[in-house]
């Protein structure tokens, strides 16, 4: 049977500075706990535009909301387990 990984999506934009700083987070995160990670750009899409334009950056595990503005590792990391365990 296939372990199951967690599924993390970060939201953001270029030129948000908050956004990288939660990008370079969860990257260091990948180093030593195994995850799918995706980056949407929301520019890319006018409903995410006009959905998350201030909120950014989101990050998500799964479908759950895990982080909006900075990244807490601790509950990021919880997250992702439970999705593993």
């Amino acid at each position: 049977m296939a372990a199951v990984v967690a599924n993390v999506v970060i939201y953001g934009r270029k030129g948000c500075h908050l956004c990288d700083v939660a990008k370079e987070a969860v990257l260091e995160m990948q180093k030593s706990l195994p995850f799918e990670l995706t980056y949407v750009d929301i520019d890319g899409d006018a409903m995410l535009a006009a959905d998350y334009g201030t909120l950014i950056p989101l990050v998500f595990v799964g479908d759950e909301e895990v982080a909006r503005y900075r990244v807490d590792a601790a509950v990021l990391r919880e997250k992702i387990l439970a999705v593993e365990a």
